[in-house]
Formats: C-alpha cells, sequence, structure tokens
C-alpha cells in the first residue's frame, strides 16, 4: 500500500514523530518536512525541512513514495534516492544513495544546536518541548549554525557522501531530557523489517471487510496504528490522536469509537481508549474536552455517549469483567451525576449543552437560537448511560443502586419525550425559554438509539425520516443538515457534511429499532464512499469529496466497525 503525503502522515505506532509534504505558509516553504505532533497546538508541528543534495550539493527534485514501513524519495536521476524509516518510537534513520540529505531547522526564541561529540549535534527545540540528537552513520556531516545573543538564527545539516563510498546514512532521535548514547545501531534494512512486522501483526488484527473493501481497510489500520502515541505526560495510557496532521489530540468522545474498532482483537488496548479521559476526571464528575501529552482543556466537554459505547462493546467481548466493572462504575456514575447536577440551569430536569463545542455537533443548527440548547440526542445518552450503570451496579451487588439507575432512566424517558417530542418530531430548545431552535439537524434523530424504547409511532416517525432520500438521505449516507434547509453547506462542518461519528449512532439506532435493511444500505453507501475519498474528518454529503483533515481515525475506526458488522 502507498499513500500519499500530502493527505496523510508517515508515522509510527506510540510515536511523536511524523514526515508530512507541507504546502506553503506563512514562514514555511513548501516541501518535505519531518514533524513532532507533541503539544497539540492545532499546527503542522514542523521541525526539519528535507531535502536532496546533489554532486554539487544542490537541492534536487524527488517524488516520495510513502508505505507503512518506508518512505522512498525518488530522483529523475537513477543513481540517485534516498530512504527514511521510523524503526522505534524515537528514532527517524535515513539512508541515500548517490546524494546527500540536508535538515534545515527553523529556529524560534531560545532554540539552539551544538556540537555534542565529533558525530553527534543536539538541537534542543524550546518550540517542540523536546530535543533532537543528529548522529551520523555513514558519510560526511557538515553543520552550519549561527548563533544570535539568545538562540540560533539558522541551523542546517548536511549529511553528504565520502570520497570512496557512495552511501550516506545518519539518525535522527527525539528526547526529553537525557540521551544516553546508543551501543549499536541495527541494519537499516533489518530496521525496515521490523516496522514491517509490527505493522503486518496490527493489519492481521483489525476488522474484516468484504473484499471489495479490502484497500479502505488497509489505509483504515495504517491511520489507526500509526496515530497512536505513547503514555507520557498527562496522557496515562497509549493514545489514538484522532490525526497526525493538526487534530494532535484526543477527544472526550472521539475515543469511544477508536475503543469500539479495537475490542474485538486488542481489547486492552481498547480498554486504554476508553478509561484514558476517566484517568484525568475532575472530582465534580466532568471529564476534559481533549487531552494530549502537554495538557488538558475543560472549556468544554463532550456528550456522554461512554455508556453506550460500553455497553456495545461488553456484547463483543469478554476482557469486560468484574475488575474492568469495578474500575469504571465510579466514574462513570459521577459523569452521569454531573449532567444533572452541573447542566440543568432552569431546572426542569432537563440537562443542557452550554455549547455546541459540548455536543460534539459544534455548529448544528440546534444551537442557532442561541445557547444554553436542550436536545433530545443529550437525554437519549443519559438514558442509555443510566441503563448499563444499573446492569453494572446488578453484576457488582449493589441491588439498590441498580434500582436508582433503573428507575432514573425510565423516568428521564418519560420527561426526554414529554418536554421533546412536539408535533410529530423531536425539537432542541432554548434552556429556560424553550424557544425551538431553528433548521433541520439530523442531530434530532439521535434518540432513534433507543430502539424499541420508544413509542412504535415516534420509531415510525423517525425511520422514516431517515429515509427520505429528499431530506437527509444521499448517495453517500446522512447529511448533518437537510440538503434541502436554507442552512444546508456543502462544507458547513456540522450543517451539511456526512460525519463518521454521526452515522455510526444512527446506524445503531435504526438497527437497534429494528430496521436492519436501513442500517446496511447506509453502511454500504458510508463505506463505498471512504473507499473513493479516504479517511477524511467529513464528507461533502452530495459529491462524497473528503473534506478538512483527510487521515482521521475515527472515521477509519467507524468504517471498520461499519464494513464488518453491516456490509456484506
Amino acid at each position: 500500500m502507498n499513500f500519499d503525503l500530502n493527505i496523510v502522515p508517515f508515522s509510527r505506532r506510540e510515536s511523536f514523530l511524523a514526515v508530512s509534504l507541507l504546502p506553503e505558509g506563512k514562514d514555511r516553504e513548501k516541501g518535505l518536512y519531518l514533524r513532532s505532533v507533541r503539544g497539540g497546538d492545532d499546527k503542522f508541528g514542523e521541525a526539519f525541512l528535507i531535502e536532496l543534495l546533489g554532486r554539487q550539493n544542490e537541492p534536487v527534485s524527488f517524488e516520495p513514495q510513502a508505505s507503512p514501513e518506508i518512505i522512498r524519495l525518488i530522483c529523475s536521476d537513477p543513481d540517485m534516492h534516498a530512504e527514511i524509516c521510523i524503526p522505534d518510537s524515537r528514532t527517524v534513520r535515513f539512508r541515500s544513495e548517490g546524494c546527500g540529505i540536508r535538515l534545515t531547522f527553523f529556529p524560534a526564541a531560545y532554540d539552539y544546536a551544538y556540537e555534542a561529540d565529533q558525530n553527534s549535534w543536539e538541537v534542543n527545540s524550546f518550540t517542540h518541548g523536546c530535543r533532537f540528537m543528529l548522529t551520523r552513520l555513514s558519510g560526511l556531516m557538515n553543520m552550519e549554525v549561527e548563533w544570535n545573543e539568545i538562540k540560533s538564527s539558522r541551523v542546517a545539516a548536511e549529511f553528504t557522501v565520502e570520497a570512496g563510498t557512495n552511501i550516506v546514512e545518519f539518525a535522527v532521535e527525539e528526547f526529553i531530557t537525557v540521551k544516553e548514547p546508543r551501543i549499536e545501531w541495527e541494519a537499516f534494512d533489518d530496521a525496515i523489517q521490523k516496522v514491517q512486522q509490527d505493522y503486518a501483526g496490527w493489519l492481521k488484527n483489525t476488522l474484516t471487510v468484504p473484499d471489495r473493501w479490502q484497500e479502505g481497510r488497509e489505509l483504515a489500520a495504517y491511520i489507526t496504528w500509526s496515530c497512536l502515541v505513547p503514555a507520557e505526560g498527562c496522557l496515562t495510557r497509549p493514545a489514538m490522536y484522532m490525526s497526525k496532521n493538526w487534530m494532535t489530540n484526543i477527544w472526550s468522545w472521539d475515543n469511544c469509537f477508536n475503543a469500539m474498532a479495537l475490542v474485538r482483537h486488542n481489547p486492552e488496548l481498547a480498554w486504554d481508549q476508553f478509561m484514558i479521559f476517566f484517568d484525568r476526571q475532575d472530582e465534580s464528575g466532568l471529564i476534559p474536552d481533549f487531552v494530549n501529552d502537554k495538557y488538558e482543556l475543560w472549556n468544554c466537554n463532550k456528550p456522554p455517549i461512554h455508556g453506550w459505547t460500553l455497553s456495545w462493546m461488553m456484547s463483543r467481548t469478554d476482557f469486560i469483567k468484574e475488575p474492568q466493572l469495578r474500575e469504571v462504575y465510579g466514574p462513570l456514575s459521577k459523569w452521569t451525576r454531573w449532567w444533572f447536577t452541573y447542566r440543568d440551569s432552569d431546572g426542569d430536569g432537563i440537562p443542557q449543552y452550554n455549547h455546541g463545542n459540548d455536543s460534539g455537533w459544534d455548529n448544528s443548527t440546534a444551537f442557532n437560537n442561541g445557547i444554553p440548547v436542550e436536545s433530545p440526542d443529550l437525554a437519549s445518552f443519559l438514558i442509555l448511560q443510566m441503563e448499563i450503570l444499573a446492569e453494572i451496579a446488578g453484576l457488582l451487588g449493589l441491588s439498590e443502586e441498580s434500582k436508582a439507575w433503573r428507575q432514573k432512566a425510565d423516568d428521564t424517558l418519560e420527561d426526554m419525550i414529554r418536554h421533546f417530542w412536539k408535533d410529530g418530531r423531536f425539537i432542541a430548545c432554548r434552556s429556560g425559554t424553550h424557544e425551538v431552535s431553528e433548521g433541520d439537524s439530523l442531530l434530532l434523530f439521535v434518540p432513534i438509539l433507543l430502539g424499541r424504547r420508544l413509542p412504535e409511532h415516534i420509531r415510525t416517525a423517525l425511520l422514516e425520516g431517515l429515509k427520505d432520500e429528499n431530506r437527509f438521505l444521499t448517495d453517500n449516507g446522512w447529511a448533518t443538515e437537510s440538503v434541502n434547509s436554507r442552512y444546508y453547506k456543502p462544507d458547513g462542518y456540522w450543517r451539511g457534511p456526512i460525519w463518521a461519528p454521526s452515522t455510526m449512532l444512527l446506524v445503531e439506532g435504526v438497527a437497534a429499532a429494528g430496521d436492519l435493511e436501513l442500517a446496511r444500505e447506509v453502511s454500504d453507501r458510508f463505506c463505498r464512499m471512504l473507499s473513493l475519498s479516504g479517511m477524511a474528518e467529513n464528507f461533502d454529503a452530495v459529491t462524497g469529496a473528503g473534506l478538512r483533515d483527510r487521515a482521521f481515525t475515527w472515521t477509519s475506526s467507524v468504517f471498520l466497525i461499519l464494513g464488518h458488522e453491516y456490509t456484506i
């Protein structure tokens, strides 16, 4: 499998390092860059520009060809080429034949480089929150380092062929505090083989899909494998970032879909994805909006889909036993109570979203009339969460707590229907005034997740709306805003484009409501779109074109789940 470095970064499991082709930007020229995805600052994290050098040390053009284990830099001159491999989480290896390689680092305040020994230079990057050790393995190394009062103003490392040889090899190692010298270096070809074996094992354990989706499966497997980062800093467990482009965080509902795709064949890693936010839970019960290695954000949060996720995972693995249930019961209980305690400002018993970001559907038309907003999807998630808490409490011998959770779920279901079901449809409204929101958002169909808990007339109305090909259902799946809505935009984020999480939730919902045929049809349309357009953050609902970040893990995970469970 080859992939486009303009779209999909080259990286590996449990590494903060990546290589990408980046467009021209402010203070950045177009080119191939070694990057760091530390810090989650919504930037590309470019560290070194990578160039090939001809016989006179002049830059020569090349075409990169990327596969999971190696990047090959191919020149028009057949006697010149180079290769890049990431054999372990902290090391990038370079090898060239017939040409040299130049790495250029662009220092910011306090960044500097100095000679560590006769074969190595250390580049201390305050910008990236780490250090890089550049080590010559064969060939010549020449450093151009200019000093300007408090920082190096330019750092350029040129690795060129030595007289009598034609091969250049060097390594870039990332570290935080102290770098112990290597006793020996493995052969470059052995490094490639090690990566091949690691990825092959991951691919083997990736969910199977029908033959027609095999290319998509390989891409989804690579994206999920390569987007893992290690447990470090604020990350208490190995974490699958949403992307190694610029969405370099893990968000507190995105993680659920990735956990679901892992649970059959990698249950321990799935459990890590599910529990990582509960490790950071506030005493109040709130969990962060997102977390990365450097910090967590509390300004927003995400919807409580965790009970639904846990129930789904429990039905597909025997890994989740009493120790896991005891680990999760308290945190999940606190998270559920948080919504009723801290997000019901008008005291009507219906929890609210204080911002669109809290729902995960950031700019949905459900928030058109202002905030806070009471929305039936939130009540539905809490009902399902309380039901699984009742089940877990029963399994743990907490019979009174089990009874209380079940009663609370039943009461909330009654309140939800009375509050939101108006004139044959679900509505969202401002908290307090209960002014109905404008627009026609797919968000208001999420209660289909409740399946047969809903009265038949409500199930029927929701299913009819979801089947309407003049409203949400397109050739590629469900648009997030009706294509006939005056608010619909082809690239309107949650006002039109198709998303993986909304598709997953509603496919599961229509299946729970008894329409397996619709679940399979939408899954097939969605998977077909992804097989053509890749694993983008979201998609034009009409054309199917990938939008925004085009190497997203929750998209990859949902593709694998739906392809495995619902397509034939």
